[in-house]
């Protein structure tokens, strides 16, 4: 049979880290296999619904590069099915999950359960204090017909529940955590039909990839208690089930599962932030997964060519932001200048730094700017950015003069005098230095070190106050970068004018 699998989010309003990785690993299995990857949307709980979050579970899908072959899509602003196998979204399925629920009661593997909540409560506070599993005590299941039937005439409120085999056992067979054998005894005789007419998870999930032709069940290790039950729904329907793969929790350093009480877990958030959705994938896919090799960079046709499940680890993935940054750095040093200008230009404009103008961008001091003097500037800070939020912060003293404190222009092994004496002389050469010489920060280093080298000076003592002067900053870029990025977007006079402040601040 053709490999398929399905990645299948609730729409609560936004993709955990963990939903992406798992949806990566879907794409990546049957695009190795060459199978199909579904979208379905699991609606089912109405509480927990938020409007546009299935929209935005689509467009996230296909801007981080998991096409699906099949699912819930977006067409002229309306959600459509793509697909033969439909409708994807659990709501628009309610009919299908009553008559197999119907089925399952008619067979006596489920049974109307007439409790309310209340009696439910007070059992639960019972367990508690006999500190025994949580646990439905099966009151309904054996109940007479004809007590069925007449609570069904009255109207009464009731759920369906799974009729869970008594003294038996189940085994899991997964393809990460290899073989697991569960006690029917502590498996709970969960709802499968909720008192609203909508299925809960362990029905519709069990319905939906039977009918959609799973074949491949890949999803967090979370859901390894609940796995018993499905296959024994998959036994009594007489279906053969899918194999399961599931997957090790994403933790936070200290080995608490990664939660929004502790830092941002949304994919959304870390785009917001900077972070390259290419980056972002590597970064997931390594969650968990090792490829035994010592490459750390993947591109997406990399990892469908070398995931496999047996690389996938059982312990916990220890979400490491360090990682993630030092792996955003790599992807932000690979791309080509114009497509990362591009992605920077609304950092630069929330900082305030640049705004739209009729003919392009201007500087927020008004200067107008050219798409060669803004990748100039972005080109200053390629080697060094971490993610590209940062670009405001790193730049900003290219488009207002810095504010000196003094004691950062005098290089560690000068003095106050000297750096002054230095900036003096080096002001002067570069006053009278043709502008056409600042066009390459190449040939400016070499007119510079020239003159460093013609007057029997040192370098540390000139280009640190140099570089210190225009960018105000004891770390930054070189001081042939800046002063080549300055001529670019201001002219050599902007350099002077930077150089007698420093001077000025030294006095």
């Amino acid at each position: 049979m053709k490999v398929k699998t399905r990645f299948a989010p609730s729409p609560t309003g936004y993709m955990h880290i963990g939903s992406l990785r798992t949806a990566l690993f879907c794409y990546l299995f049957s695009r190795q296999n060459k199978g199909d990857f579904v979208l379905r949307i699991e609606d089912t709980d109405q509480a927990r619904f938020i409007e546009g979050a299935i929209e935005k579970i689509i467009f996230l899908m296909h801007d981080m590069g998991l096409d699906y072959n099949e699912g819930v899509d977006v067409q002229n602003g309306r959600l459509i099915d793509k697909g033969e196998f439909g409708p994807y979204q659990q709501s628009k399925r309610r009919e299908i999950y009553k008559e197999y629920a119907q089925e399952l009661i008619k067979t006596g593997h489920a049974y109307y359960c007439f409790c309310d909540e209340r009696r439910l409560a007070d059992l639960r506070k019972q367990q508690e204090a006999m500190k025994i599993a949580p646990q439905y005590d099966k009151k309904c299941r054996y109940l007479s017909q004809t007590q069925v039937q007449s609570n069904l005439k009255q109207g009464l409120p009731y759920v369906i529940r799974q009729a869970i085999p008594e003294n038996s056992q189940v085994i899991v067979k997964d393809l990460v955590y290899k073989e697991i054998v569960i006690d029917t005894k502590t498996l709970d005789d969960q709802v499968l039909m909720k008192s609203d007419g909508f299925p809960t998870y362990h029905l519709s999930v069990v319905v939906d990839d039977h009918l959609m032709q799973i074949t491949h069940v890949i999803r967090g290790e979370e859901w390894i208690p609940s796995t018993p039950k499905h296959l024994l729904l998959y036994k009594v329907f007489n279906w053969d089930p899918p194999k399961f793969a599931h997957l090790p929790l994403i933790l936070n350093k200290d080995r608490s599962k990664l939660s929004k009480r502790q830092g941002d877990v949304a994919v959304e958030d870390y785009l917001k932030k900077g972070y390259l959705k290419e980056a972002l994938i590597n970064f997931v896919a390594l969650l968990g997964w090792n490829p035994k090799t010592d490459q750390e960079l993947f591109s997406i046709d990399e990892l469908s060519a070398q995931f496999s499940f047996e690389k996938v680890n059982r312990a916990g993935a220890v979400f490491d932001v360090e990682k993630l940054d030092w792996l955003n750095g790599m992807y932000i040093r690979k791309m080509d200048l114009p497509e990362l200008t591009r992605k920077t230009i609304p950092y630069l404009e929330k900082a305030g730094l640049v705004a739209k103008d009729k003919n392009g961008y201007k500087a927020a001091n008004g200067n107008a700017l050219s798409q060669e003097a803004i990748e100039s500037i972005v080109k200053l800070e390629q080697e060094r950015l971490k993610k590209l939020s940062e670009i405001g912060e790193r730049v900003k003293y290219f488009f207002s003069r810095p504010q000196y404190n003094p004691q950062i222009l005098i290089w560690k092994k000068s003095n106050l005098e000297q750096t002054k004496k230095n900036l003096q002389a080096v002001c002067e050469f570069l006053e009278n230095l043709d502008e056409k010489e600042f066009a390459s920060a190449q040939t400016l280093e070499a007119k510079i070190k020239q003159f460093i080298s013609e007057n029997n000076l040192e370098n540390g003592p000139v280009l640190w106050p140099l570089r210190t002067a225009l960018s105000g900053l004891e770390a930054s870029p070189g001081p042939f970068e800046i002063a080549s990025a300055l001529c670019r977007v201001y002219g050599k006079q902007e350099i002077i004018a930077r150089l007698r402040a420093a001077i000025k601040f030294l006095e």
